[in-house]
């Protein structure tokens, strides 16, 4: 049987999986007088939105939307960052999104807790679930050496996609700590 808030929260993860997707990473800096004044990080909105929807609703839920959004950018739109199609299979970015599978098991551990989440809890979690996704990005890639054969391409994907951007993902961090710190801080003082 079809429940309808299920299919709801799954409908949900699944837009804000696409949009997030869609939405590059911009920062201003203002020292800058001769360049245009931003610095685009290579990486998008997608790991802080999973990480936040996983938080929000039960892992079983984002699991489901981000199936039908593998599905759908290999089968219908091209909606990941760089493309998408079968041929999206055979670049090393897919690697990465099935990293995501972990990480979304691992964040969903802080749910299944009875007691609140704490702070330190938090930031431990979410930087074993990224070094578990850049893990099997890394495994990925290393699959994808031995089908080419080819030994540049595996340390230069390793470089350009996990350790290149690693330090971005922990960035992408603060904005989900920082919310968390402020909804715990007005949870504390009611």
């Amino acid at each position: 049987m079809l429940n309808l808030n299920k299919l709801i929260e799954v409908f949900i993860s699944l837009q804000i999986i696409i949009v997030s997707t869609f939405i590059p990473v911009f920062f201003s800096i203002p020292f800058t007088y001769k360049l245009n004044g931003t610095f685009e990080i290579p990486i998008t909105w997608q790991l802080p939105s999973i990480v936040i929807i996983t938080l929000i609703f039960n892992a079983k839920i984002v699991l489901k939307a981000f199936s039908i959004y593998l599905i759908i950018g290999l089968f219908f739109i091209p909606v990941f960052d760089q493309g998408g199609s079968l041929g999206y299979l055979l670049t090393p970015n897919f690697g990465y999104l099935l990293g995501m599978y972990p990480l979304i098991k691992i964040i969903d551990n802080l749910n299944k807790r009875n007691q609140t989440i704490k702070y330190y809890d938090l930031l431990k979690y979410e930087i074993l679930g990224i070094s578990s996704m850049h893990m099997i990005g890394i495994v990925y890639n290393c699959i994808l050496f031995l089908y080419f054969k080819q030994s540049e391409i595996l340390l230069y994907n390793i470089s350009k996609y996990s350790l290149g951007k690693f330090g971005y993902h922990l960035l992408m961090l603060t904005p989900i700590n920082l919310l968390f710190k402020i909804f715990n801080n007005n949870k504390d003082q009611r």
